[in-house]
Formats: C-alpha cells, structure tokens, sequence
C-alpha cells in the first residue's frame, strides 16, 4: 500500500525538486534545500510517512553543501528528486 503524503508536505516535496534544480551552482539555494530538506524529514516522520522519510533522509546524506565548489553529487540527488515528482 502506498503512502498518502499530506498535501502541504507534498507541495514542499515539489518545491524542493524546483530548488534543487537551481541549486547545484548556486551556494545559497543549495543551503535553502538542504533546510528545506530537514524540515521535510521532521514532518515526514510526524505524518508517519516513513518510506517517503527514508527517502529524504538517503538525499540528505547525500547533500554536502560547499561554498565556492560545483556540487559533485546533484545530478545523483536530482535523480532521486525525481522519484518524488512521480510520486
């Protein structure tokens, strides 16, 4: 059975796949996903969204944000953004 994300977490979901589009040159939106992101697990595991949690936590491990540095990494987290759009 899947998982029911609750509208306003899924708008946020969708949000963030916009931000990380932008994000991967830019130091300042890559910060603002990655805060995005956070809260995103936070209300995630409140909603009991765990699949959909897990998910976001594997991003986060992903996501190093540098300053001053390409990240090396977004194209492997726009994939697993992706997932998120397909729902």
């Amino acid at each position: 059975m899947a998982e029911t994300i609750p509208e306003d977490i899924r708008k946020d979901l969708e949000k963030a796949c916009t931000l990380h589009q932008r994000a991967s040159s830019d130091y300042q939106k890559c910060m603002e996903f990655n805060k995005l992101m956070s809260d995103l697990l936070g209300r995630l595991e409140d909603a009991d969204c765990s699949k959909a949690a897990d998910r976001v936590m594997g991003i986060l491990l992903e996501c190093n944000p540098r300053e001053g540095a390409h990240c090396d990494k977004a194209l492997m987290i726009s994939e697993k953004m992706k997932k998120f759009e397909k729902g």
